[in-house]
């Protein structure tokens, strides 16, 4: 049979296969499983899957035309064995590919670079790759990094971060969870409480080596990553270790919210925040790692692989159906970082022209240059992300760009743009019937109008009809139950009447957004709404509700790199200059159990930080 051509004896292998099983010799899959790894040649699959096809259709005609029961029962015999033949087919073939990738990933790893290995080690951990390597390919890709008589410095640190990381995993991996049934009736998710509920605390007890141990310990206290970050004994292996430990932590999780089937929407709201959190947790230990004097210089690439690591999480979020359009997440790059992210994003869906994941990366991307002040950036990503959205017809996502450009020229003082993309997404959502859109539409078109108005010294029937607008926004948000867009419905109300030098009614709407942003997460409305309430508490003359709103919105705005940073800086400025420098630090004193609680111990200390360099750069 060896001297026979490959389509004949790919035909005479399913044909034995196929007559064992009419004969009972197959008494498991897996037997068929091993014929097959037997008798197909490497790189031969194509021509092995055509005479099975071919096979398949002859069989299945058979079943459909006989007419004798007994030819029929053995015609139907014989398709469930092609059927068991087509399956562990299947198998082979995945098990095959996953052979090739750990090889590939092994010979890219050890002929890169030695200051690009990481880079290369992360693609490979990459969920978005065609392959990525499972838990039990991790380890003999560690085994095959030690392979050698010397292996390389960089090699060993690698090998021994992933079997670390794989390790403390294991310890972890019955405790994913565990923590959220020893919440009692406290709300379910990451917790802003230190010390009291959430994961962190749990986690931490678990860990043995010193940085996943520091990072959880100050994750649970609330207290800035820098710290975990700028350990002197963060070296490449104990880096690679938090990698596999925080990419198992935050997939597992989110495996688990997604199939909480019995709440669905409690389901995705979790999964959100995980995404956000463990962005969130990456960006802080790039900022630390930059900041670290004490990495060799052949570790100055650990900040370049926590942002590689963020855009894997990004693009891996923007695929959820559930991926937040308006907000929450917050991608703060700059420089190369960007250039790199955009590459990474676009690389995989060049030859696809107009995907959903393009366009609603361009969003994430658009609305996070426009909270940094980088206005025509932002119009230029919405005005793409629009014109992709429309060629693939994501109408949902084509509306929430029409409400960014809205949103992003009002900033620029363009309000006829303003109002004109507000009311196209305005007349789109009501005909597609996307009420989350109509909500936002409608608080983008009554924002627009009170500065129209304002700039062009309306009468006050002008800015009636924008307070409706922004009203009939607010009560649809509410509806939907969309923490986000009530909080932008909110500040917007707030800011109008700020506009309207109505601070008392501008105070109660702020407090409220500022509340849905904290529910929803977005730091981004958290800080907005408190550097407003600040303006509204100073018209006032209250200054301690001015001075802490103040310092909560400085930091957080701060923290994200958010360009009203400043504002909130301003504000606070004049106020030590009203007040007098001692008079300041007394009232900040006196405020500092309703600042701590939000932003912590270093957030509270880091604010006399940020005020001073707003003043070297007045």
């Amino acid at each position: 049979m060896t001297n026979l051509p490959l389509p004949d004896r790919y035909s005479g292998l399913i044909d034995e296969i196929i007559q064992m099983t009419l004969q009972g010799k197959i008494r498991a899959k897996e037997q068929v499983y091993q014929m097959l790894r037997q008798g197909v040649n490497p790189g031969t699959g194509e021509l092995f899957e055509r005479c099975l096809g071919d096979r398949l259709s002859t069989i299945q005609a058979q079943v459909n035309s006989a007419t004798d029961e007994l030819k029929q029962a053995k015609a139907t015999r014989s398709l469930r064995a092609l059927q068991t033949i087509q399956t562990e087919w299947q198998r082979a073939q995945s098990e095959n590919q996953a052979s090739e990738s750990l090889i590939a990933s092994v010979h890219a790893i050890t002929t890169a670079e030695p200051s690009q290995r990481l880079t290369v080690l992360l693609q490979s951990l990459d969920p978005n790759a065609n392959q990525p390597l499972s838990a039990q390919q991790l380890k003999q890709l560690a085994t095959a990094l030690q392979q050698g008589e010397e292996t390389e410095p960089e090699l060993q640190q690698l090998s021994a971060g992933l079997s670390a990381g794989l390790e403390s995993w294991q310890r972890l991996e019955n405790h994913l969870v565990s923590w959220i049934y020893n919440q009692g009736q406290a709300q379910l998710g990451f917790a802003d409480v230190p010390s009291q509920r959430g994961p962190w605390a749990v986690w931490a007890a678990q860990m043995q080596r010193p940085l996943p141990k520091l990072l959880f310990q100050a994750l649970a206290l609330n207290q800035p990553l820098s710290k975990a970050a700028e350990q002197p004994a963060v070296d490449l292996q104990s880096w690679v270790e938090l990698a596999v430990i925080l990419q198992y932590l935050q997939r597992g999780l989110v495996s688990w919210f997604d199939k909480m089937v019995y709440n669905a929407e409690v389901g995705s709201k979790l999964s959100i925040a995980t995404f956000l959190v463990f962005t969130g947790i990456w960006s802080q230990l790039a900022e630390g790692f930059s900041r670290n004097s004490n990495l060799a210089p052949t570790q100055r690439h650990l900040p370049q692989g926590c942002f590689q690591i963020i855009q894997q999480l990004l693009r891996t979020f923007t695929q959820r159906e559930y991926f937040p359009l308006y907000g929450g997440v917050f991608a703060s790059f700059t420089g190369n970082y960007l250039r790199d992210t955009l590459n990474y994003l676009d690389a995989p869906l060049r030859q696809v022209a107009g995907t959903q994941e393009k366009a609603r990366v361009l969003t994430l991307l658009g609305y996070s240059l426009r909270a940094q002040g980088r206005l025509p950036e932002a119009l230029a990503y919405h005005e793409q992300a629009l014109a992709i959205a429309r060629q693939a017809g994501d109408s949902r996502c084509e509306i929430a760009n029409l409400n960014h450009l809205s949103r992003t020229y009002v900033a620029q003082k363009n309000y006829p743009e303003a109002i004109r993309n507000s009311q196209r997404a305005l007349i789109l959502s009501r005909q597609v019937g996307e009420r989350l859109g109509e909500a936002n539409a409608l608080a983008n078109l009554g924002y627009s109008e009170v500065f129209s108005a304002q700039q062009n010294e309306a009468d006050p029937e002008a800015y009636e009809m924008a307070i409706h607008y922004l009203q009939q926004g607010l009560q649809l948000a509410q509806q939907l139950g969309d923490g986000q867009s009530q909080a932008l419905c909110y500040s917007s109300l707030g800011i109008a009447h700020i506009v309207l030098t109505q601070p008392e009614a501008a105070i109660a709407y702020l407090e409220s957004g500022w509340q849905a942003a904290q529910y929803s997460g977005d730091l981004y409305q958290q800080g907005f709404n408190l550097a407003y309430l600040a303006s509204a508490y100073y018209s006032l003359q209250n200054y301690e509700k001015a001075l802490s709103r103040g310092c909560l919105g400085l930091y957080l705005l701060e923290q994200i790199g958010a360009s009203e940073w400043r504002q909130a800086a301003g504000l606070l400025t004049i106020l030590q200059g009203q007040l007098g420098e001692i008079s300041f630090q007394k009232l900040l004193t006196q405020q500092r159990s309703q600042i701590i609680p939000i932003i912590g111990v270093d957030g509270y200390d880091h604010i006399p930080q940020i005020l001073e360099q707003y003043r070297q750069f007045m």
